[in-house]
């Protein structure tokens, strides 16, 4: 069989409610049930929080889901005292430790809070995606995350948001952009409004990005 043909194998990383999980878990039920092939697996979930929603969507699906947050790789008492660069590196060098562990080939960031650095960025290159809830170049970087990025967005004026997925490199927000979905602004918008504007989008461009990714990687020579 070629490679084409096999499900590229993903880790899906998570720090919520995992809604944009759950659209990569659906799709790809729905196809091996309509006897379709689906071009990617969620073969792994990890979790930021051990109290985000997400986990119990993974357990349901049946895939292995585990945690790695600062606490967990460096200790409750060492957590509280180490860096923002010492917290994040514990946690990038704990899911390329999993991700190594699970055979994965790509990485999934869908609301992950942790900002990815150290070899895992070398290791995964060209092979790490996330879902940014604006239109990049707009409005990202250094605490451009959920509520933050639409209340920006409000107060900047826009007449149009919507949802990004690009490639991570070192920097934040920074990577190739892959596929953007737009919506519109409207003038009674509240951050909330927006949000569940851009929400079923941000579904929608989940599933077309890690197809996308997986297209890519499936045609390198």
């Amino acid at each position: 069989m070629e490679k084409k043909d096999n499900p590229l194998r993903i880790a899906v990383l998570v720090s919520g409610g995992g809604t944009n999980l759950q659209a990569l878990l659906d799709s790809e039920r729905s196809r091996r049930e309509a006897g379709k092939s689906c071009p990617y697996t969620v073969a792994l979930v990890i979790s930021s929080s051990k109290k985000a929603y997400a986990l119990e969507r993974a357990a349901a699906a049946g895939v292995p889901a585990l945690v790695a947050s600062p606490y967990t790789e460096l200790g409750p008492e060492a957590a509280q005292t180490a860096s923002r660069d010492e917290k994040r590196l514990a946690v990038s060098n704990r899911v390329l430790e999993l991700c190594r562990e699970h055979s994965i080939e790509a990485i999934v960031l869908a609301g992950f809070l942790t900002v990815l650095g150290g070899p895992i960025i070398h290791e995964f290159s060209g092979r790490i995606i996330n879902l940014h809830p604006a239109l990049l170049p707009k409005f990202g970087g250094e605490g451009m995350w959920g509520h933050h990025v639409h209340e920006a967005v409000l107060a900047a004026g826009e007449t149009e948001s919507g949802c990004t997925i690009h490639l991570v490199d070192a920097g934040c927000d920074t990577g190739e952009i892959l596929l953007q979905k737009r919506v519109p602004v409207l003038p009674d918008d509240t951050p909330e409004s927006l949000y569940a504007r851009i929400a079923p989008q941000e579904h929608l461009t989940m599933v077309e990005g890690v197809e996308l990714l997986a297209q890519r990687l499936h045609n390198k020579p």
